[in-house]
This record gives C-alpha cells, structure tokens and sequence, in this order.
C-alpha cells in the first residue's frame, strides 16, 4: 500500500519521517507565516531519507486566522494558534495530488497534545478518514502518533538530534520568535529530551 506523510516540518512530522518511512512526502505552503522554513525543513529530512518531495502551494492567508496568519485569534479559538478547518484544508489538497500518484494511505504527525483542537481528536480522523476512503481512490487517513506526546514520538521513531535539529516549530516566523506556542513546545521537548540523556534514559 503506498504511503504518503503530511510534512509540515515541526518536530511531529519529521520524527514521524523518520520512524515510519513513507514513500512520498507533501507539504504545503497555504500562506502560513512560516512557509519558508517549514518548507527548508521538510526538504531537509526528505533528502535525508530519499524521500520524493512535493511541495503545494495554495494561498488561504485570507482565511487564516492567529498566530500562524499573523492576525487576531477567532473569538471562539481554542489557542492562538487556530487556523479554522486547517487539517480538513490540508489533507483535501494533498489528497487531491496524491490520489494521482496511486497514494492509498496518508499519513499526519498529529501528536496527543494536537486535541486541544477538534481537527487534532481521534474523532477528526476518524471522520475524515470515513469521507477519504468512501471517495474515488479510497484513500485511508491516519494519525499513527496520535496517542503519544512528542517526546514519546521521537523515543519511538529513535531520529539522531542531528536530524531533529532541522525541525521548524515556531507559528510565527521563519525564524523562531521564541515565545508562541510552537516554539515553546519545541523547548519544553528539548529540555525533557535532555535530562534523558543527562539520566541515562
């Protein structure tokens, strides 16, 4: 079954690459802040796994909202950084070029702590998945992490920190602005990461 991952460039998804291999790799430029170094990144770790890599571009940037939008968080967000209806965008478009290139399994880097929104829940993909597959081409959509912490991904999926250091997390910027909610993130799975090595573990 050809599979194909949702490469955003943040921790999630490289570690994912990295565990998980899938034949091809999409990611998507929608109009988010940080494209640029999301894009750098995800060709960064494709390259080093010999993974084809396809870029899409598709401008939304009016339609966002938040930190990755650059603009005032919706009244009704969970964070700042919601994006409305951003997972269903991305994977109706990547499943639009890749259903032409025989995918049937599309993989996302959704990690556990992803549910404070509706588009990051079991649920989600358990819908989602149900309106792909019941399409022309039967695509399946799934989350394989999506029951781990990012820490526990990226013990799980065993990426060198060489590798990881490519990751781009930041909402904001092409360079990380050091305090959204993506870079914070980043930092807090370093530390943890860190006082693996400096116990041991």
């Amino acid at each position: 079954m050809k599979t194909a991952l949702l490469l955003s460039g943040g921790m999630d998804s490289i570690a994912l690459a990295w565990w998980k291999r899938p034949e091809l790799a999409f990611t998507v430029d929608y109009g988010q802040l940080a494209a640029t170094a999301e894009i750098s990144a995800s060709a960064a770790i494709c390259s080093a796994l010999d993974i084809p890599h396809t870029v899409l571009r598709f401008d939304a940037k009016a339609l966002g909202s938040g930190d990755m939008a650059g603009t005032a968080p919706d009244p009704n967000a969970p964070a700042s950084d919601w994006w409305p209806y951003r997972n269903q965008l991305l994977v109706t478009l990547v499943a639009m070029k890749a259903v032409a290139t025989g995918v049937q399994r599309l993989w996302l880097g959704t990690v556990a702590s992803d549910g404070i929104h509706k588009d990051g829940t079991p649920e989600f993909f358990e819908n989602i998945n149900r309106l792909l597959s019941h399409q022309e081409g039967g695509i399946v959509v799934e989350a394989p992490a999506i029951g781990l912490r990012t820490a526990d991904l990226i013990r799980q999926s065993d990426i060198p920190r060489s590798m990881l250091a490519w990751a781009h997390s930041c909402h904001k910027a092409d360079v990380p602005c050091c305090h959204c909610r993506g870079c914070n993130k980043h930092f807090e799975t370093l530390q943890e990461l860190d006082a693996d090595v400096a116990t041991g573990d």
